[in-house]
């Protein structure tokens, strides 16, 4: 899915657009039980109550794409015949009335999560969207529609609100109100199948993370029993770890400046592109920034053989994953100096009487 596909369905979770009758979930205590079940009719929701669980559910979908939301694909041997496809296929068809498979679908999450303290909740919905489609004028296309029925899951944990002071109207004064348990936004979710081209595509999953530096692999393999793309955060220490360990003493921070400077010059020229595909870079490329700027060739290849080894064969890099966009950080076991990457520059290494400092310029007073 892209950035367009992606937002299309998210903009579905509003009360006027969706079709969506029922919630179900379940509430999963610390020792991995069902405390309650949730079977709701939105039909007897009250509006405050339907916007609440929209909310919950919209989230799964939100953050950016190769990030937070990760394409998960399944092998055509999988959709053929596997028992994590067939459960999915199973909740879809049923459109999730089935209590049963509901019940072996919360089971698979329930033996891969260790829940906190509180627990958490499982949220399930299912949509049918009715697929507009446009002329070569932009008016719409009746003849030409598809449908799409989809399915979303999110898992929100539960919070212990405290007790707080708060004003009874009916008393007309001020008096302890006990704390509830609260839920939070989702720390992961899926939709399937995925809106690819604007149609159902499935062989793959939509996977959200809220955390970008955690792979969930064990929920994935009791979900979808497919390989996880490596998280944003790994992506970047890899890439770091790849640099400094092939390069060594070429790796200077005045490289690591223009490195920075070149994959920020092409999130810019993408973003300015209005490209919905997230930005990619191919490990040869990045070899290539590598010896643009001054790293040898033989590092060079060194750097590109590392990656493919990390990465994958024809992996293809995200550069807003290896690279901080919206800061430039220079650590040392005592300082962290951390400037606007259009200032980057300012920050250069000096040796003055034998010792190495970092040398910064203050005209502009300090």
């Amino acid at each position: 899915m892209n950035k367009k596909e992606v937002g299309e369905i998210r903009r579905r979770f509003k009360l006027e657009r969706n079709n969506i009758s029922h919630i179900y979930g379940c509430y999963v205590n610390s020792a991995k039980e069902i405390v309650s079940y949730i079977d709701e009719s939105v039909a007897m929701l009250t509006q405050e109550e339907t916007e609440k669980y929209l909310s919950l559910l919209r989230k799964s979908l939100s953050g950016t794409l190769g990030r937070n939301l990760m394409s998960l694909s399944f092998a055509t041997k999988q959709v053929m015949d596997s028992d994590e496809v067939r459960l999915l296929s199973a909740l879809r068809k049923s459109e999730l009335s089935d209590a049963a498979l509901r019940d072996e679908f919360y089971k698979c999450i329930i033996d891969a999560v260790t829940p906190d303290e509180s627990g958490y909740v499982i949220l399930l919905a299912f949509d049918i969207y009715d697929v507009p489609h446009y002329g070569k004028d932009g008016s719409p296309d009746d003849n030409d529609r598809d449908v799409f029925k989809y399915m979303v899951c999110c898992l929100c944990p539960v919070n212990t609100g405290k007790a707080q002071l708060g004003y009874s109207p009916d008393d007309k004064r001020f008096q302890n109100f006990p704390g509830g348990q609260l839920v939070a936004a989702p720390e992961l979710g899926f939709m399937y199948p995925s809106f690819d081209e604007r149609s159902a595509n499935i062989y793959n999953a939509l996977f959200y993370s809220r955390n970008v530096n955690e792979d969930h692999q064990d929920f994935i393999d009791a979900v979808f029993k497919t390989q996880v793309p490596m998280p944003a955060g790994a992506q970047q220490e890899t890439f770091i770890d790849v640099m400094t360990g092939t390069l060594d003493k070429e790796c200077s921070l005045s490289l690591m400046q223009g490195v920075h400077t070149e994959l920020m010059e092409r999130i810019s020229v993408h973003k300015e592109s209005r490209d919905p595909e997230p930005p990619a870079i191919s490990v040869e490329e990045a070899a290539d920034i590598l010896r643009s700027s001054g790293v040898s060739q033989e590092q060079a290849q060194a750097f590109q053989k590392q990656c493919e080894t990390e990465y994958g064969q024809d992996a293809s890099l995200n550069p807003g994953n290896i690279v901080e966009s919206r800061r430039f950080e220079v650590c040392t076991p005592e300082v962290k100096i951390s400037v606007a990457p259009e200032n980057s520059y300012l920050i250069e290494t000096r040796v003055l009487q034998g010792r190495k400092y970092l040398l910064i310029p203050a005209s502009g007073g300090v």
